[in-house]
């Protein structure tokens, strides 16, 4: 097993990256558990996403951690190159792409099964080229025209996340008369435009979009919800890692804690997301969520 020396800007010198080990190739999406949710974990190669803005954005700072997370267990890594937090500004595919590229490759080379978080063809395109193997599109009802004929082309899982308007200003589109039936509805006309352009249902895996264009009530209704999404025949993907509403559930004195105190109550959704038939939970911190999905598959026998 080599060991890396320390890189600048990683921290203190006595903090080298994680050992790569090696490994026979990259895993693939068909070596993933079946007997349980698998856990994909994401890492945020940007300076202002919510949680963890900034803390990865050095390449060697996302790398070390994103070998720390696939070592740790996490079945999938799912890296992005651009926030889509409120308020957060759009970068130009080329910045996305400088940023998370050469990450990619290196969690590949070290056996991880990657999916790339973009919205851009032209970024997804050069993330298979790189060696990931799922897009994960938070893009919604404004979904690239051209993204399906790339997810049918490549033959890759995709990530179909429901959300309306832009990623970045959502809450004048949080109404609905009945946020289920609404956002199933949705989610099944856009399933219906990628599998017109040639793409396998198997490839679709279907995401009701916590959070992004939801109030709170919107978003436990659709957690309480999730055998309907399933119903529509497809993996469905659950990303409550942290947010918003779990904040305000948790809230004293009118006062919300901070994204990385809200693990516990992401830990309580994983379960009884992972229980409820979820195919899979995005988290921030994966090694507790894996424990919390493989109690769910004890408990549900």
């Amino acid at each position: 097993m080599d060991s890396l020396a320390a890189v600048p800007g990683t921290g203190p010198a006595t903090s080298p990256l994680p050992a790569v080990r090696q490994v026979r190739g990259p895993k693939r999406f068909s070596d993933l558990p079946a007997d349980r949710a698998v856990v994909m974990a994401i890492l945020n190669v940007t300076p202002d996403s919510f949680s963890d803005g900034g803390e990865h954005v050095d390449r060697e700072a996302a790398i070390a951690r994103g070998l720390a997370l696939h070592y740790g267990g996490a079945d999938i890594i799912d890296v992005g190159g651009e926030s889509t937090r409120p308020g957060a500004r759009r970068v130009s595919p080329e910045e996305e792409q400088a940023r998370i590229l050469p990450v990619i490759e290196a969690l590949v080379k070290a056996g991880a099964l990657v999916s790339v978080d973009t919205m851009n063809v032209s970024t997804a395109r050069a993330a298979l080229d790189a060696g990931a193997a799922i897009i994960n599109d938070v893009s919604g009802m404004t979904v690239d025209e051209a993204m399906p004929a790339l997810i049918a082309e490549r033959k890759v899982p995709y990530v179909l996340m429901h959300r309306r308007g832009d990623a970045r200003h959502q809450d004048p589109d949080a109404h609905y008369g009945d946020v289920v039936a609404e956002v199933l509805a949705e989610l099944a006309g856009l399933r219906d435009k990628f599998t017109a352009a040639g793409v396998d249902p198997e490839q679709i895996i279907l995401d009701p979009g916590l959070g992004f264009s939801k109030t709170g009530e919107h978003n436990w209704a659709l957690l309480r919800a999730l055998p309907q999404f399933a119903a529509l025949g497809h993996k469905v993907l659950v990303g409550a890692s942290r947010k918003r509403f779990l904040g305000t559930l948790l809230s004293a004195d009118g006062k919300a804690p901070a994204p990385k105190e809200r693990d516990g109550a992401t830990l309580a959704v994983t379960a009884l997301a992972a229980a409820g038939g979820a195919w899979g939970v995005r988290v921030h911190d994966a090694g507790p969520n894996l424990d919390a999905v493989k109690v769910a598959a004890a408990w549900a026998g």
